[in-house]
């Protein structure tokens, strides 16, 4: 069974109508976030990588396509970005471009035997970041991971710009 929602011309749409026509101020929020991340120490380079494996691991299309065309826009390399799914085994990433990818991972991996972030993984993650570049790792994860939900349950159109990824 499929769950894309299309028309009779096999045209792709949305689930519900764009969010920010239903919570205006959600825009805000996210801007705010954007802004916070953006001025951030980490590397923009960095932070994607981060998302994209992010978004790789909860399943988002939506995330995934978005991530993807970012990293294109910002003149990442193919071999980098097909990469990411494999990071562990790839020769492509520095120790600290490694460190926020294993982040990624710990947080939105569940963890039968412990925490998902150890404290042996703060500690290297430490050893690349301090608390500003920490914090704004966090951020950047609790963004993606507070729009999940409006990706996997609203379905916006992929690969579309902000403001016109909703069919309604």
């Amino acid at each position: 069974m499929t769950t894309t929602a299309t028309t009779e011309t096999g045209e792709i749409t949305s689930r519900l109508p764009d969010l920010t026509k239903e919570f205006p101020e959600l825009a805000a929020l996210s801007g705010a976030l954007h802004k916070a991340i953006r001025d951030s120490p980490v590397p923009q380079t960095t932070i994607r990588l981060a998302l994209l494996r992010a978004a790789q691991i909860v399943g988002s299309t939506y995330h995934t396509i978005r991530m993807t065309a970012e990293m294109r826009k910002a003149d990442e390399t193919e071999e980098r970005i097909t990469a990411v799914a494999t990071w562990q085994g790839a020769p492509y990433f520095t120790d600290a471009e490694r460190v926020a990818l294993e982040l990624a991972e710990a947080v939105l991996t569940p963890n039968p035997f412990g925490e998902r972030v150890s404290d042996e993984l703060f500690a290297r993650a430490s050893v690349h970041y301090d608390d500003r570049a920490m914090w704004a790792l966090t951020i950047a994860l609790g963004q993606l991971c507070l729009f999940i939900p409006v990706a996997v349950i609203a379905k916006p159109i992929p690969g579309r710009p902000f403001g016109k990824n909703y069919s309604r």
